[in-house]
């Protein structure tokens, strides 16, 4: 039970309807995969092969290389739509579209090392992530230090340390790596080919999200060329631009999605389901009905913060940094609806959305990845807080 692109209001034009055609095709195929690799735990490579065929890699690669360029709201739209068939494939390539979305914005890349690899996306299908979690320093939006180092050699550096959570790691051919600068305080950030020196550990095993693919990055003494230094804490480049962090919204439309997928089955359930004790299905009983409504008031919440906000942030670029605490709260919103819409999904469905047999039970355990995704509940709450502080401290001064 998909919601059709005629009646989905925030499909405003007939590229995004054909953004939005080309997830919901994709989405269709996946699902009928998904079972099958979240209860494996195994990476979903026919998916990728899937995305890299249709285009759907190249969404946020600039025009001038072959890609589509899509708005922070046609990333969203994709996303979302996406996720209807598969969170853990939706999650995973959001990492990538997203990054490269940032990348278009930041010039954080060197000109021709950023060239290239979209053109390698375009043409070859390759991905980019940015591995910077470690166990000891934990999320790197917390601030701290990377132990993997970077030990300066004749032409480049040896990159030696473990990342965690290294999502799309057993299909990754280059990404990138946050470290620690020997002998300075400064840290770098990498473009790293995998090759010698570059091992996989298969650590993921998780109670949601099971196919990202997020097991254990190690490099052992990695070589990377000086040209291949992409960020240096203490030596900024003049022409690198603030992230004012938009591409992240690919994170709770994933949720979204998640949760849109469940309330549509309870919805096709209740309408079906008709226990012998009743002469309607349940659909029409008040509770059940009152259960519905919930949901959607929660969907639709959800939907009209995250859509509205990177509506904003396309159309208001000299506002971006301004938008950071809307960007937070979209993300809040978001991921935490989406736990209760599958929650309530699940206590329509009854005892039977327990069963492996149904993908609510899927569902169910992947929306609370959220939860630990940036930015943190904390952190938005505490910045939305200061905000409010700060402004009536200034209208009382």
């Amino acid at each position: 039970m998909t919601e059709s692109i005629e009646t989905d209001i925030y499909i405003r034009n007939k590229r995004e309807a054909e953004i939005a055609q080309r997830s919901d095709r994709l989405a269709a195929r996946f699902a009928n995969r998904s079972a099958h690799h979240d209860t494996e735990g195994s990476f979903p490579f026919a998916n990728f092969a899937d995305l890299h065929e249709s285009g759907y890699l190249q969404l946020t690669v600039p025009r001038a290389y072959g890609g589509e360029e899509a708005s922070l709201y046609e990333l969203v739209l994709a996303q979302e739509r996406l996720a209807r068939g598969d969170g853990s494939t939706t999650l995973a390539v959001g990492w990538h579209v997203g990054l490269l979305h940032q990348l278009r914005y930041t010039n954080a890349w060197p000109e021709t090392l950023y060239a290239r690899f979209c053109r390698e996306t375009v043409e070859t299908g390759a991905l980019i992530n940015h591995l910077a979690t470690e166990r000891a320093t934990g999320s790197p939006s917390r601030g701290g230090r990377p132990e993997t180092k970077a030990v300066a050699t004749k032409g480049g550096w040896l990159l030696s340390g473990r990342k965690t959570y290294s999502t799309l790691s057993p299909i990754l051919t280059c990404f990138t790596v946050s470290a620690a600068i020997e002998g300075t305080e400064e840290t770098g950030d990498f473009f790293v080919r995998s090759g010698s020196g570059v091992r996989v550990e298969e650590t993921w095993n998780t109670l949601g999200m099971r196919a990202t693919g997020s097991h254990d990055v190690v490099l052992e003494d990695v070589f990377v060329p000086d040209d291949q230094l992409v960020h240096r804490s203490g030596a900024p480049r003049e022409e690198r631009r603030p992230d004012e962090g938009g591409w992240l919204l690919h994170i709770p439309a994933c949720y979204i999605g998640i949760a849109h997928a469940a309330r549509s089955f309870a919805i096709n359930f209740a309408q079906q389901y008709r226990p012998n004790s009743l002469t309607t299905p349940i659909a029409e009983l008040p509770n059940i009905r009152r259960q519905i409504g919930e949901m959607e008031i929660a969907l639709v919440t959800a939907r009209t913060v995250l859509y509205s906000v990177a509506d904003r942030w396309d159309r208001e670029p000299e506002r971006r940094k301004a938008l950071k605490p809307e960007l937070g709260l979209a993300k809040h919103v978001a991921t935490n609806h989406a736990i209760s819409i599958v929650d309530t999904a699940m206590r329509i469905v009854g005892a039977a959305s327990l069963s492996r047999s149904l993908p609510l039970e899927r569902m169910y355990r992947d929306v609370r990845a959220g939860l630990h995704n940036p930015p943190m509940d904390d952190i938005v709450v505490n910045g939305l807080a200061q905000r409010a502080l700060d402004e009536v401290k200034l209208t009382n001064s």
